[in-house]
């Protein structure tokens, strides 16, 4: 069961993230990357992370995708300036995605808890002679410890292009806007 879920989770992050890059418009685009990142999600809860997938939900699809979102509002992109997507079965097509992803979830989440009650009934080998303490991969402070030590570089140089991403989008679109305001008072 566990092969299914994850061949169908990763077909859909495959194919969305082909359609991100396919996509004519932007923001249909940013939705591809949050089925993306939501498809991720459910690997993660697959592989017995949960903390790390309610992560990718919360931080990627939720405050990143908002920032792209935003970035891309800003920019003022209009769906004139790519021409009238015609593609009718498209609209369709993705009802039927929503609907299969949100049965998916439901028993995602389902069987993750299921496996997540039996796990936490198991006995701790803290007492055994020999064995060290039990670590906890799925916990915020490991996860914490290993990101701001083990990866704290590569966390840092991602902030510094999403800042830097941010700030190249408000030039771009200051550089638009320019002329506008220069024909108005001429």
């Amino acid at each position: 069961m566990s092969f299914a879920i994850f061949f169908i989770l990763a077909i859909i992050a495959v194919g969305a993230a082909v359609m991100v890059i396919t996509t004519k418009s932007p923001v249909s685009s940013a939705l591809y990357l949050i089925l993306v990142m939501c498809s991720l999600a459910g690997l993660f809860v697959l592989l017995g992370a949960l903390f790390l997938a309610a992560l990718q939900i919360i931080v990627y699809a939720g405050a990143i995708m908002v920032l792209f979102l935003f970035v891309i509002m800003l920019l003022n992109l209009r769906r004139d300036e790519y021409g009238h997507d015609s593609h009718i079965i498209q609209k369709y097509l993705g009802f039927v995605l929503v609907a299969v992803i949100l049965v998916q979830g439901i028993v995602i989440i389902g069987w993750a808890m299921k496996d997540y009650s039996a796990a936490s009934s198991l006995v701790s080998t803290e007492g055994t002679p020999g064995a060290g303490p039990a670590v906890d991969y799925n916990s915020a402070y490991w996860v914490a410890r290993t990101l701001f030590t083990k990866y704290a570089y590569p966390f840092e140089v991602t902030s510094i292009l999403l800042l830097a991403a941010m700030i190249g989008a408000v030039v771009i679109a200051r550089k638009k806007r320019l002329p506008d305001i220069e024909n108005e008072e001429g």
